[in-house]
């Protein structure tokens, strides 16, 4: 069956490349403010099981197309059917997604501009680093709607003061890239025009890192968070014994008291 002219010019809700060791995973719905429908998050899933399986890949950036970053979910999608089953569907997927870029070896880094909204601050604060250009918005405003935002709480919680996620949750209120830093939602805020270059040299500067003690600390850092302190200084001591067990640990240090440039194997 032929075409129809509509899907000869439809484009893939998210687009993917690799280079250098670093992938991007674009979102590409600048229409709807790149609202996550279950098409792109169907895709996004798809690509993040590829890269976790894909040692070649050593960061991940998570930017957008178009005048937002991301709308949060396709609301238009939320009321297309009033069954409960449906929308539980929706945020588990949704869920699921999130869990996996923490649950993903590598760093990923969202690359924020314009307005990053609802489940768009969540995928935000779900990344594990985060920079914004100093036009970037963030609002978790389902509460404006008659929606309090359940799942964005979760990792907004966990990425700031409790009072201030709150108040966010409960105002829906937006803030701006420089109290976000504040707040701890983002990592970097920087001008427009050089928000490319300064998450390019985020990533290349953890490429340039051991990828044994990258994915390793990553697993790590995120275990020891749910521990109490004896607990997680245990869990701790016993990783980094198993990390200086390592060749590449070996030639880090090796090259420090040598002082040379270290030569990473993975090992």
């Amino acid at each position: 069956m032929a075409a129809t002219a509509q899907e000869l010019i439809e484009e893939p809700s998210l687009l993917t490349g690799v280079k250098s060791g670093i992938a991007t995973l674009t979102l590409n719905r600048p229409a709807q403010f790149n609202a996550l429908s279950g098409e792109m998050l169907s895709a996004l899933q798809a690509a993040l099981d590829g890269i976790s399986r894909d040692e070649t890949v050593r960061v991940v950036i998570i930017a957008a197309n178009g005048k937002a970053y991301c709308a949060g979910h396709d609301l238009k999608e939320m009321r297309s059917s009033e069954d409960r089953a449906f929308h539980r569907s929706l945020f588990g997927q949704c869920g699921a997604m999130m869990k996996t870029i923490n649950q993903l070896p590598q760093p990923v880094i969202a690359k924020v501009h314009g307005i990053a909204t609802a489940a768009g601050c969540q995928l935000v604060a779900q990344c594990d680093l985060a920079v914004a250009a100093d036009s970037a918005r963030f609002a978790v405003s389902g509460i404006n709607a008659g929606l309090f935002c359940s799942t964005p709480a979760v990792p907004l919680s966990r990425n700031m003061h409790r009072k201030q996620a709150l108040q966010m949750l409960l105002t829906g209120d937006f803030i701006d890239a420089a109290t976000a830093k504040q707040f701890g939602l983002i990592n970097e805020v920087t001008p427009p025009e050089e928000l490319d270059a300064a998450v390019a040299a985020l990533a290349e500067k953890i490429v340039g890192k051991s990828r044994l003690a990258v994915n390793l600390g990553k697993k790590m850092f995120y275990e020891q968070a749910n521990m109490d302190l004896s607990a997680a200084y245990d869990f701790a001591g016993e990783r980094m014994a198993c990390n200086m067990d390592s060749e590449d640990a070996r030639e880090g240090i090796d090259a420090f008291i040598e002082k040379r440039k270290p030569v990473w194997r993975g090992r």
